[in-house]
């Protein structure tokens, strides 16, 4: 499925500013400024100057919350986000409800205490970032995360994530055995397809590697599946695609 972008000019605004420079951009922003980001819950909140709310926006991490200090803001970061800003690029430092700073240990231990199967979900969150996708939550859609080629005013998101364990479903690990019935496979394909998604399985196998510390998780791996819905009509016989040796999608 190609990106869907929204307008003419999308396409190449996205490809003059990348991904890539903008995430950079935002590490040596927060890196300069010292940000800390306090634990709250299921998320973490960060303080920020309007400087730092604009490229949190770009680089689409976190999401502002509305209040009515126009001078300082607040941005709402998921812990998959907090722990990536924190661990993989090391430019935002967290804090207690105490307010002393959280050690990389520390953090590793309260993000497991507030989501059981935090390894697997970070994993396949940094999988993807790593490789330059806006990665956004995809409860609206049923599924774990949406994947976008670029910020999401220029492009709709072109994936529809679920996160599974080696073997699909390991209870220790807190995964649960999604996409092992058929019919609960058909009816996500059905829904993707529905909203014009591909669906993306990422599997996270621990190869033996526990989640006692973060640094398992370079022992982590991660396998791809896009699944998409099969159509008997677009797989008919067709004598000229015949022909002229034309092969069709499944």
């Amino acid at each position: 499925m190609a990106p869907r972008w929204k307008g003419r000019t999308a396409e190449a605004k996205a490809l003059a500013d990348p991904m890539s420079k903008i995430v950079s951009d935002l590490q040596s922003s927060l890196l300069q400024s010292d940000a800390h980001a306090s634990l709250s819950g299921s998320n973490a909140l960060l303080p920020v100057e309007p400087q730092h709310a604009e490229i949190l926006t770009r680089a689409c991490f976190g999401r502002p919350i509305i209040t009515a200090d126009k001078v300082n803001q607040w941005f709402q970061l998921s812990l998959e986000e907090a722990f990536y800003l924190s661990h993989h690029l090391g430019c935002l430092k967290i804090t207690h409800h105490q307010g002393t700073t959280c050690t990389i240990a520390e953090l590793w231990q309260y993000m497991k205490s507030k989501i059981a199967n935090f390894p697997h979900y970070y994993k396949a969150y940094s999988y993807l970032r790593t490789k330059n996708w806006v990665v956004r939550p995809g409860s609206q859609y049923g599924v774990d995360f949406v994947a976008y080629r670029h910020h999401p005013s220029l492009v709709h998101s072109e994936y529809a994530v679920i996160v599974l364990s080696e073997g699909g479903s390991s209870s220790d690990d807190g995964v649960d055995g999604r996409l092992m019935v058929w019919s609960d496979l058909y009816c996500t394909i059905r829904l993707c397809g529905s909203v014009a998604k591909t669906l993306l399985v990422l599997t996270v196998n621990k190869n033996g590697h526990g989640t006692v510390s973060p640094t398992a998780l370079d022992g982590y791996s991660v396998e791809e599946r896009s699944i998409r819905r099969w159509s008997a009509e677009q797989n008919r016989e067709d004598p000229v695609a015949a022909a002229n040796g034309t092969k069709y999608d499944i």
